[in-house]
């Protein structure tokens, strides 16, 4: 058995719940991300007991961070979702949920600089 570790961060955003990454901790090559959200998530099985996906598609969720190249940026997202029960990934849409939870993630991981302002100094 290969074992490999890959830091995430479970996350709960409104009812939703996903993991997120820093796409530094993906291959560069985005070809080889399916298989590991797959295998993270414990898909494709209905009750994705192997993994952390929660048997439904409001819990299979992945957001994938990265501190962003653009001048009217701060992070890049994506986001995929991981099919429960079929050996799919997509990165087509978007959760409005999870996307809440980008922000704080960002701070967590040092992506974004918190500026205190006079209001609560």
């Amino acid at each position: 058995m290969n074992v490999q570790k890959l830091p995430v961060t479970i996350l709960r955003g409104g009812t939703s719940k996903g993991v997120c990454i820093l796409q530094s901790d993906l291959p560069a090559d985005k070809a080889a991300w399916e298989p590991i959200l797959l295998r993270l998530m414990g898909s494709p099985d209905r009750k994705q007991i192997d993994g952390l996906g929660g048997s439904q598609s409001v819990t299979s969720k992945v957001a994938i961070i990265q501190k962003s190249a653009r001048p009217d940026a701060d992070v890049d997202y994506t986001f995929a979702q991981v099919s429960v029960d079929k050996p799919l990934v997509s990165y087509k849409g978007n959760c409005g949920n999870i996307s809440s939870g980008v922000g704080p993630f960002a701070i967590e991981k040092g992506l974004v600089e918190v500026k205190q302002t006079g209001f609560f100094s």
